[in-house]
């Protein structure tokens, strides 16, 4: 059974089904924590969602894409995409934060695109910072 487990196949498909499902969970997560409906919002075509809710994909993707390259075990790589995801979820808040002057939450609802494309580049941006962080470990 051991040999079975150090297949890279299997190996390779144990990664994947842990980081999709650590990404499902992180998107619902998000979902929580915007005023908005992501799924609905981009439903509508509502493009600002949808860049904001890509960032967020490719930005937790990323991040477990570092995880995988720097940790040895499939428990080790998720406890760092874990990590990675509250660092990243920290910097949502943050932008909200940064901006008194409007609502990010609600620009995005509002199809506001230049917000919208702010938040996908923040988290792709930041995506790779944390990540860098991870294999500097």
């Amino acid at each position: 059974m051991v040999n079975f487990f150090e297949n890279v196949y299997i190996q390779t498909a144990a990664y994947y089904s842990v980081s999709v499902l650590a990404i499902i969970v992180f998107l619902t997560v998000f979902e929580l924590v915007t005023k908005y409906n992501n799924w609905e919002e981009i439903k509508k075509g509502n493009i600002a969602v949808a860049l904001a809710t890509g960032g967020k994909i490719f930005g937790v993707a990323n991040i477990f894409r570092f995880s995988i390259l720097h940790n040895d075990s499939l428990l080790e790589m998720l406890g760092w995409g874990i990590f990675g995801f509250v660092l990243l979820l920290i910097c949502y808040f943050m932008f909200e934060f940064l901006t008194p002057s409007f609502k990010v939450d609600q620009e995005i609802a509002n199809d506001n695109r230049a917000v919208g494309f702010i938040a996908m580049v923040i988290s792709i941006s930041l995506s790779y910072i944390i990540g860098a962080s991870i294999i500097a470990m």
